[in-house]
């Protein structure tokens, strides 16, 4: 309900996995991504619903995470995972797919009138300009804490806790951890 008042027209949602699940390790719940999808099908005239995520190798957990996102009509862009190793240090996952969504949101943008972006990374203020200048909408899906003040400061913000009741992933006793 709280989507539906601020969209209008046709919707793409696009997905900053790394920041969403940085996101989840503070919110203590995680997003189950089936139920979101149905929640935005009937909230909003969804044109498209896309994912991006860095890979490590062909770990088999994750790949039939992405199979599954696929199945349930998400656009996934996946780029290996790299490690930069600086001398001592133990080696950081690099997998930052921000390049790749930005370039996307700005290619497709003639195929809806809103941009919803789940992600609270400062590096996306130049898109919003871009977008809004486009006279498309522009919608943040953050948390307090996670989101920078220049995506606040160029769009409407809608806070994912909001959306817990509609979208948190109930835990199967058997079920292993799953998102990477």
């Amino acid at each position: 309900n709280m989507l539906k008042k601020l969209v209008k027209g046709k919707v793409a949602v696009f997905i900053d996995a790394a920041n969403i699940f940085y996101s989840q390790r503070t919110l203590g719940w995680r997003i189950d991504f089936s139920k979101l999808v149905a929640y935005l099908k009937q909230e909003v005239n969804l044109e498209g619903i896309y994912y991006y995520t860095g890979k490590v190798g062909a770990l088999e957990k994750q790949m039939s995470f992405i199979q599954k996102l696929q199945s349930l009509g998400y656009k996934v862009t996946t780029k290996e995972v790299k490690f930069i190793k600086a001398s001592g240090l133990p080696a950081i996952p690099k997998g930052n797919l921000d390049v790749e969504l930005a370039l996307d949101a700005f290619r497709f943008r003639n195929t809806f009138d809103t941009f919803v972006l789940f992600s609270g990374d400062s590096d996306f203020a130049y898109l919003l300009d871009l977008l809004k200048s486009d006279g498309k909408s522009v919608i943040v899906v953050s948390m307090r804490g996670h989101i920078a003040k220049e995506l606040i400061e160029r769009a409407k913000y809608v806070s994912l806790p909001k959306l817990r009741h509609v979208i948190e992933k109930i835990k199967e006793p058997d079920e292993p951890a799953l998102e990477v």
